[in-house]
């Protein structure tokens, strides 16, 4: 016999206003006149509903990076990029969220790893008037949205901790606007702010501290335009303790008499998965859809990723890590293959090919027949460099191109494969990235006085360009963040590392 299950829930009212009733619509006309109502319309057009019964810190986060228009910089599904609950995975597993929730530490943290803007808040570390005016600011634009971590049982509601979007605010009645993303149980709804400061004031069991709001905004642009950390494989957690451990021990235990040698204790001792930590970002779509004409958001993206490129290139560690590499045995782990524009045009055609073609089965098998480059040129414009692949995958073939920074100058075509080198981000762009991301702390165990001062002039971001020191903090944060992910320390430590 078929077991019924449960049907939304009546919600309490008082103390809540459902939104779709007389009263609920008379609020929100008021609020709108007010000018309070103006995050709402962001919100209501990504407003979702949580795939699973504890994803509703997923749910609002996914929700609120929408509204802003933050790029993931990966796919969700076919070509598209998109944030979705399945994508947010950094900071704890989904499988365990799915089980029992997420903390409110962590939920600061994925919205740092996702590119956000975040200011995060306990109840113990604010008071109902700054709460207010947190609400009132966010409520009064739409370039910023708050994230409310509350018990239901302070507004006679069913269950306990909850998350959603706080989507306007009535200054009149003192009562905020609900999103609440479990729509299957209670529909959005006013509430007055007095019970909702009440219900973050509750402390978790779990971590035995009181539950919060946050802030969250758009950087002035998406940060990891060129370089971005993943924690999409397991290794993550090994690789980010070696960084921030393990690194500056053995540079504290090794004798090293100058640069060169700093850089083979760091290169040498990298684990074998350290590729799948730290990449490139590339810019890839199919022939069809776009042939040989460049969107304009398409051509501001490259021309900013080639400009990191240039300015990362231009620094006086490139130098040094370039002739290290150069002049050495070793290999970075990240590079497999010949680090030569050709062959990793061919491998990102492939890797396109699997993105634009949706999820794949286990026996798909992608090889990319042949490449080729050509050089866009529009009145006005830089030119920029495509590498134009045919892809194969058993009777099918499909084109993909791959828009490349070059910052070295003009294109080059197929008739000089040697022009092909250094023309792409490859082992050297990615190390030197990586090595300016550590903390200065890394470096301060170098026993030598003058390789340390070098050191340490090599790597400040102080003086570096504006575009490249933000792309560096963005590499900094995130590994911050996932450090204190490794460490379980997010719930105790709510702000965002910018040293």
């Amino acid at each position: 016999m078929a077991m019924a299950g449960l049907y939304r829930r009546l919600l309490p009212s008082p103390p809540a206003v459902e939104f779709a009733s007389s009263e609920g619509k008379q609020l929100f006309l008021e609020a709108v006149q007010n000018g309070t109502m103006e995050g709402f319309f962001r919100l209501i057009s990504y407003f979702q509903t949580q795939s699973e019964p504890a994803y509703c810190g997923l749910a609002s986060l996914s929700m609120v990076l929408n509204a802003l228009a933050i790029d993931p910089g990966r796919k969700w599904k076919g070509p598209w990029r998109w944030f979705d609950e399945s994508m947010l995975d950094c900071c704890e597993p989904l499988e365990k969220v799915k089980a029992r929730g997420i903390s409110f530490g962590k939920l600061v943290c994925l919205a740092h790893c996702a590119g956000a803007k975040v200011e995060a808040f306990r109840a113990n570390q604010s008071n109902i008037d700054d709460f207010r005016k947190y609400v009132m600011r966010c409520s009064t634009s739409d370039d910023c949205h708050i994230i409310s971590s509350y018990n239901r049982a302070a507004l006679k509601q069913t269950g306990t901790g909850h998350f959603s979007p706080i989507g306007g605010y009535h200054a009149g009645k003192d009562m905020a606007l609900i999103l609440d993303v479990a729509r299957f149980k209670y529909p959005p709804h006013w509430v007055p702010l007095t019970l909702l400061w009440e219900g973050m004031n509750y402390v978790v069991e779990d971590t035995g501290l009181p539950r919060g709001f946050m802030l969250i905004s758009r950087p002035h642009r998406d940060p990891g335009m060129l370089y971005t950390l993943s924690c999409k494989h397991e290794s993550w957690i090994t690789i980010a303790k070696f960084l921030m451990d393990d690194v500056p021990l053995l540079l504290k235990s090794e004798d090293v008499k100058n640069v060169h040698k700093v850089l083979s204790v760091v290169v040498n001792s990298l684990p074998s998965n350290f590729g799948d930590f730290i990449k490139w970002v590339a810019e890839v779509r199919r022939r069809e859809d776009g042939g040989l004409s460049l969107s304009a958001e398409e051509k501001a993206r490259v021309s900013i990723k080639t400009e990191v490129l240039k300015q990362v290139h231009e620094t006086r560690l490139f130098k040094h890590v370039t002739s290290f590499l150069s002049n050495s045995c070793c290999r970075l782990p990240s590079i497999s293959g010949h680090d030569t524009l050709p062959n990793i045009a061919a491998t990102v055609c492939c890797q396109g090919a699997e993105i634009l073609g949706g999820k794949l089965s286990p026996s798909a098998v992608y090889c990319c027949r042949e490449t080729c480059m050509k050089c866009l040129k529009a009145e006005g414009d830089k030119p920029i460099t495509m590498v134009c692949g045919t892809v194969v995958n058993g009777n099918t073939e499909q084109g993909v191109d791959v828009l490349i920074p070059s910052p070295q100058g003009p294109c080059c075509d197929c008739s000089s494969p040697s022009k092909y080198m250094e023309m792409h981000p490859a082992s050297s762009d990615v190390l030197t990235a990586l090595l300016l991301s550590l903390p200065s702390t890394t470096w301060v165990g170098i026993k030598d006085g003058q390789v340390l001062k070098e050191i340490l002039e090599l790597v400040s971001i102080d003086s570096l360009p504006t575009l490249l020191q933000e792309e560096v903090l963005h590499l900094r944060r995130q590994l911050h963040m996932l450090k204190k992910c490794q460490e379980n320390k997010v719930d105790e430590d709510l702000g965002e590392p910018l040293s």
